[in-house]
């Protein structure tokens, strides 16, 4: 027997204070890892749904994806509002086009902060006045070719650019610390401003401040990018208790806090 419960109800606003919607490709094994580290989730909520993607990674694949992009990102809590939407690939941004991606993300999700890897790599450029960049990705050399480009069409000159030549984004994610440690330093020319990591698959943003000290560079990676812009567009405090006990350790890090 079923007893219904005759008691009035109560409810709060919201589930959680702010809510992050991120659009990964279905092979992506870091970037919910990264944005859950990073927010503390007791206030903001963290939200993902994948697009269908088939290794390798190579322009061609990357294009297979726009058609199926607005569609994931309508599917994050369906008819809600979301504070920020995140679509979580580089590449595909670049190849794609930002302009577009952030069209049909705009179009899932009018209300949102949107952001690519691409819009949060330029706003951390432009924030840490940053024009010469060493550029390391873990691509294939015909993927990694159309990131220099668009660097150099948004005016900022790329002085050394490296790439590891893999084609699955599952096995950049499974690099280890030591080759992304040495990639980065093989990667990294004296004359350059900052040291950008392509890719929202490598397991890299943990490592930022080692980078930093080895390189003797600020390092920003898609990630580590796209998580201090969607902290702006969230509006939470760089003082909140939760950022100390995080630290801002690194000098990239500092610099983008300090200019929220």
């Amino acid at each position: 027997m079923i007893t219904k419960l005759d008691l009035p109800h109560s409810f709060v606003a919201e589930p959680v204070e702010k809510r992050i919607g991120l659009v990964l490709l279905a092979t992506d094994h870091m970037s919910e890892l990264d944005f859950a580290r990073a927010f503390p989730l007791d206030r903001v909520g963290i939200y993902a749904n994948r697009v269908a993607y088939e290794n390798p990674t190579t322009p061609a694949n990357l294009g297979k994806m726009l058609p199926r992009i607005k569609e994931a990102a309508e599917l994050i809590l369906p008819e809600e509002k979301l504070d920020v939407l995140y679509y979580s690939c580089t590449s595909a941004s670049v190849v794609l086009g930002d302009e577009q991606v952030r069209r049909l993300l705009v179009e899932a999700k009018p209300e949102a902060k949107v952001i690519t890897p691409v819009s949060a790599l330029l706003e951390a450029l432009q924030t840490l006045s940053a024009k010469k960049i060493s550029l390391l990705t873990p691509y294939l050399p015909e993927t990694s070719a159309p990131i220099e480009a668009f660097l150099e069409i948004e005016g900022y000159k790329v002085c050394k650019h490296t790439c590891l030549g893999i084609a699955d984004d599952r096995v950049m994610a499974r690099l280890d610390r030591e080759t992304l440690l040495n990639a980065a330093q093989m990667a990294v020319d004296p004359q350059s401003d900052v040291l950008f990591i392509s890719c929202t698959a490598l397991p890299v943003a943990a490592l930022i401040p080692e980078l930093e000290h080895l390189t003797g560079k600020r390092v920003v990676t898609s990630n580590h990018a796209a998580i201090w812009s969607a902290w702006h567009g969230l509006g939470l405090p760089f003082d909140d208790a939760v950022m100390a006990q995080r630290a801002v350790r690194s000098a990239s890090e500092r610099h983008l806090a300090l200019t929220a």
